[in-house]
């Protein structure tokens, strides 16, 4: 293996959606630092068959603005 052009693989802490956490090896960040997470098994769609949508930044709502006029139902609003 060639030296000094691999990343370093350390231990970081991650946080789950629900607050649970655990310990894992990653190239991220620097031995020990946290990752928390925004979407996990336990929360996304894919898995748990649940689906909502997540308005980030107005998109959602521009959107909606943008097509009004088509006569399209919304289910959520």
């Amino acid at each position: 293996m060639k030296e000094n052009i691999h990343p370093d693989y350390h231990e970081i802490n991650v946080v789950m959606t629900d607050g649970t956490e655990f310990t894992t090896r990653s190239t991220m960040g620097k031995a020990g630092d946290t990752l928390r997470l925004d979407i996990d098994p336990k929360s996304h769609p894919a898995w748990t068959g649940v689906h909502r949508l997540v308005d980030s930044g107005g998109q959602l709502a521009k959107f909606k603005k943008r097509f009004e006029g088509f006569g399209i139902k919304s289910t959520n609003t």
